[in-house]
């Protein structure tokens, strides 16, 4: 055998080494990308893409050290939302929910905490300066109150109640209580097109998983257009 043929033989056999070697690593690549997109999965919904609430909950914490007594915790509720299903139809209150996660994304920002806790119940962490709550709230209202476009052309009105907590006006940087105090002044505000701001006397009132009846003294902020 030539000295060409031997040379072309050892470069044969060190390229199926090299390739056979590299399958294994080929195929842990692709099943760590798979391994990826399930964890991904799991963490968000998969109707909306917002978070599921372990993981939105773990993500709120950290912004909330992070940010200290400089952020909001905001409480968001579709209204009449059964009506929308019952009378339009499952698909269109799923756009319906879809666009109402749209929404809060687009206003929050890639930074922010964003959840769906369940059925038609959204929360929201996000960094907020107190001079631009009244602001960023009256913003939010607007979003959440334009008409949804579903895929056959008809067009949904729609509305959410809104209610806001944060750490400088309750005294605590406990989500739990934050969330709480959040969801009873949203109730206190359902349907009134307002977005309405927890006083320290939301944190003390019972309640059962955050719903509960009675008004006390909230701030209003804006109605939507």
């Amino acid at each position: 055998m030539s000295s060409l043929l031997r040379f072309q033989g050892r470069i044969g056999q060190r390229t199926l080494l090299l390739t056979t070697a590299a399958l294994p690593l080929t195929g842990w690549a692709v099943h760590a990308v798979a391994l990826h997109k399930q964890l991904a999965a799991t963490r968000k919904d998969p109707l909306t893409g917002l978070l599921r609430r372990d993981s939105y909950t773990a993500r709120a914490r950290r912004l909330m050290a992070r940010h200290g007594d400089d952020v909001a915790v905001v409480m968001v509720d579709a209204d009449h939302f059964k009506q929308i299903n019952d009378g339009m139809g499952h698909e269109a209150g799923d756009t319906v929910l879809a666009s109402i996660g749209a929404r809060l994304t687009a206003w929050a920002g890639p930074r922010a905490a964003i959840g769906r806790l369940g059925g038609d119940e959204f929360a929201v962490v996000l960094e907020l300066l107190a001079g631009r709550r009244r602001q960023r709230l009256d913003q939010l209202v607007r979003m959440l109150h334009t008409p949804v476009t579903l895929t056959d052309g008809r067009t949904v009105a729609v509305a959410a109640s809104v209610g806001a907590a944060t750490p400088d006006i309750l005294g605590t940087r406990d989500l739990t209580v934050l969330q709480r105090a959040a969801d009873a002044a949203l109730y206190d505000g359902k349907h009134s097109g307002r977005a309405h701001l927890a006083t320290a006397a939301h944190t003390s009132l019972p309640s059962v998983n955050g719903r509960r009846s009675g008004r006390p003294g909230t701030a209003a902020w804006g109605r939507a257009a």
